[in-house]
């Protein structure tokens, strides 16, 4: 059986793809880096692969806001080939950077029944300061997403200003919890000790402590941590503590992991 093929797409300002590229490539998967403008001129290239990945960083630099003018060209020239990729069975990832851009262009949530508008969006963190610091994630067993399932609680880093999921209504959050589309939850685990009085291990006042959600099909994954930066028990802050191999695949790597057995 042939590898599975992931696309990274990246753009100016992107600088987690080199780590994602590392990771699906520890997963067994065949990864190949795409600028966005290489994309838009041949998009009958996303017939080749079987998951796409959208990194984190600073696309265009944030300018506007986080992950805007990415999505913003996405819209643009790439929301129906993308759409097309999904309905045949692709997988699509956004970390970060990349969550944000999915949210932005309505592909997360997507459609909530009986919502018009924006149903989502990833507003400044709480308190408006950027967080870079390690938390614990718990996957949500009702989640219908295949990229997290089996990982129960999980240490992840995350680095952003503008990682706040907000709902539209209480109605769009009963709809995500109800569809099965809320895939992680900011836990307050042993990591949550050094967060800011008043977090309690919700590190950018998410609504219901989301860090993660798919849409309908569970294929289309967004999340604001950062898997591919956990991916061997070494880059843990405590492994030496923890004890073991330094090179023992940790936690962020069955994230890609399962990826790549749901698209075989």
């Amino acid at each position: 059986m042939s590898a599975t093929r992931v696309m990274v797409l990246r753009s100016a300002g992107t600088n987690c793809d080199a780590e994602t590229a590392w990771a699906f490539t520890l997963a067994k998967a065949k990864v190949e880096s795409v600028h966005v403008n290489r994309l838009v001129e041949s998009p009958q290239l996303l017939s080749e692969f079987a998951i796409l990945a959208i990194p984190g960083g600073f696309s265009y630099g944030d300018d506007i806001s986080a992950g805007r003018i990415l999505a913003q060209r996405i819209a643009s020239d790439l929301i129906g080939p993308l759409k097309r990729f999904v309905e045949r069975g692709g997988l699509v990832a956004g970390i970060c950077n990349g969550f944000q851009v999915l949210v932005k262009t309505d592909l997360l949530p997507g459609k909530v029944d009986g919502f018009h508008g924006h149903p989502a969006t990833l507003a400044h963190n709480a308190g408006g300061r950027f967080q870079c610091r390690w938390i614990d994630v718990d996957e949500d067993p009702a989640s219908r997403c295949v990229w997290t399932k089996g990982l129960g609680r999980f240490s992840l880093p995350i680095a952003h200003g503008e990682g706040r999921f907000v709902t539209a209504s209480p109605a769009v959050l009963d709809g995500l919890h109800r569809n099965g589309q809320v895939a992680l939850r900011y836990a307050a685990g042993a990591m949550a000790a050094a967060l800011p009085p008043g977090l309690l291990g919700n590190p950018n006042g998410s609504t219901d402590a989301i860090a993660g959600v798919c849409d309908t099909t569970g294929r289309v994954f967004g999340l604001m941590p950062h898997p591919e930066r956990h991916v061997r028990l070494s880059q843990h802050p405590a492994w030496t503590a923890i004890g073991g191999d330094p090179d023992e695949e940790a936690a962020g790597l069955r994230v890609f992991r399962n990826a790549v057995a749901a698209a075989n």
